[in-house]
């Protein structure tokens, strides 16, 4: 068994695509994956599965979630491990003051980097770097201030990145931990 973390974009944003924690734990544990558990009401998912690749368990989850709530997310699965990679690699972690105000964006299956790296040669000045599994985002004047982020969340990167901050970030990695 390894433990790993389900992702959704987009889901329980606002008033659209809303699904119920409880649902998305039973569709799970219909799946065949064992110790589900959620975090927050956000698409967070944490669970252990006893093989198969990840991209092969986001295929599995993303095509269960619409044929049971008729909800289409994209999603994507990391291993416990890549997680902690990615929270490792964080080049800002020793300038969070707010964690908040840090985004991880965690690179969707197959997503084209080049975008990622025209965001960064086109916004220079803000706190932006790229890393193997994830991209990070510091917002010292908030998310809702800064360009990339405002990207980030847009269309052009709707099949390439879903984020979370650095809190939720931190909160999976324990949820993760705790399971182990």
């Amino acid at each position: 068994m390894s433990t790993h973390i389900a992702l959704f974009r987009g889901i329980n944003v606002g008033k659209a695509k809303r699904i119920a924690m409880a649902e998305l734990k039973a569709m799970f544990e219909d799946l065949g994956f064992s110790d589900v558990r959620t975090l927050l009401n956000s698409g967070n998912v944490v669970f252990d599965a006893a093989r198969g690749a990840p991209s092969a368990h986001a295929a599995r989850i993303g095509a269960a979630l619409v044929e049971r709530t008729g909800v289409a997310a994209n999603t994507l699965v990391l291993k416990a491990t890549t997680l902690d990679a990615a929270i490792a690699d964080n080049p800002f972690a020793d300038r969070i003051d707010d964690p908040s105000r840090m985004l991880v964006g965690f690179y969707l299956d197959g997503a084209d980097r080049a975008p990622f790296e025209a965001l960064r040669r086109e916004f220079p000045d803000e706190a932006f770097a790229l890393g193997a599994h994830a991209c990070y985002l510091w917002c010292p004047d908030g998310i809702l201030e800064s360009r990339i982020g405002e990207a980030l969340g847009g269309s052009k990167f709707r099949d390439r990145v879903t984020a979370r901050n650095w809190a939720t970030t931190l909160k999976l990695q324990a949820l993760a931990c705790a399971g182990a």
